[in-house]
């Protein structure tokens, strides 16, 4: 098996204990071992998509970690705790709630380029350890503010006129983006302080909710021999780059890792394939066609 299988991750639940529950589902349906990863860390408080890379479709996980998230979130106001999410203890409180019109007219301040501190419990390493594993035991964390990208940002739904006391909002993000944190400083620039209360993503680079199964679901697919029945193709971690179409004699240099020359295709990255069967993920520079990653399919 080679292709993706998309996971609503619950609440609690790490995304390597995903990988395991996939590898688990495999073992189930009789489809023996295969590799499995994960494309793209959820923290045990978030739900939502966890693409899990099976098979020659690994190679693309690191590809997918970089691609653009789109999480739902909630923001409580009034008290900060040390992890900005509701599993920390709290740091600071305060008696202020915006007013949904401050909130609306924040928005916009915090779309686009922006830089962010990322929290201190957060996986970044410093000085070679993990930055959570400081902060459990007390240490100060240093962390560099980091430049990243919100596309956009908006409310789900309008909030209660007066005093608001938590809000759901939408963010569409690029990667190393750290929704915790944006939520601190969306409150803090309100003249309060939050932490989140909910975070569930809705999109990781071309995977939605749509295509993801629950545990429980991915379970009985297994026990009833339809798990297949839920693998995208590989392909489909590809789907935002235009195919490039090779013929028996290309397919086969770009196999043996040599350079096609004379392609009329314009330069980037193209998902080269021989008859539907994925060949490599190239890069088109000046007519020269170069493997990025070849799969051997």
């Amino acid at each position: 098996m080679h292709g993706w299988i998309i996971l609503d991750k619950p609440l609690g639940l790490g995304s390597t204990q995903g990988v395991s529950a996939v590898k688990r589902a495999l073992r189930t349906a009789g489809l023996g071992k295969a590799k499995v990863g994960h494309g793209g860390t959820l923290d045990p408080l978030a739900t939502g998509v966890l693409p899990v890379a099976i098979g020659e479709a690994t190679k693309l996980a690191g590809r997918m970690l970089d691609s653009d998230k789109e999480y739902a979130f909630t923001i409580a106001f009034g008290m900060q705790t040390d992890t900005l999410d509701a599993e920390g203890t709290a740091v600071a409180t305060s008696a202020e709630r915006p007013a949904p019109a401050d909130l609306a007219a924040m928005l916009p301040c915090f779309t686009g380029a922006i830089e962010q501190m990322p929290p201190a419990f957060s996986a970044l390493k410093v000085d070679g350890q993990r930055a959570y594993d400081l902060a459990r035991r007390g240490e100060e964390v240093v962390l560099a503010p980091r430049a990243v990208t919100v596309h956009s940002l908006v409310l789900r739904d309008s909030p209660a006129e007066g005093g608001i006391d938590s809000v759901t909002l939408v963010a569409s993000v690029s990667k190393g983006t750290y929704i915790r944190s944006l939520a601190r400083d969306i409150a803090l620039a309100l003249g309060t302080v939050g932490h989140v209360t909910m975070l569930r993503r809705l999109k990781a680079g071309p995977f939605t909710l749509a295509h993801a199964i629950s545990l429980d679901n991915l379970d009985e697919a297994a026990k009833g021999g339809r798990l297949e029945q839920h693998l995208l193709p590989l392909s489909a971690g590809l789907d935002d780059i235009p195919a490039l179409a090779l013929d028996p004699d290309q397919a086969g240099a770009l196999r043996q890792g040599r350079v096609l020359a004379g392609i009329a295709a314009s330069d980037g990255l193209r998902f080269a394939s021989l008859h539907d069967v994925p060949v490599a993920l190239v890069e088109v520079e000046d007519g020269n066609v170069r493997v990025v990653r070849g799969f051997n399919l």
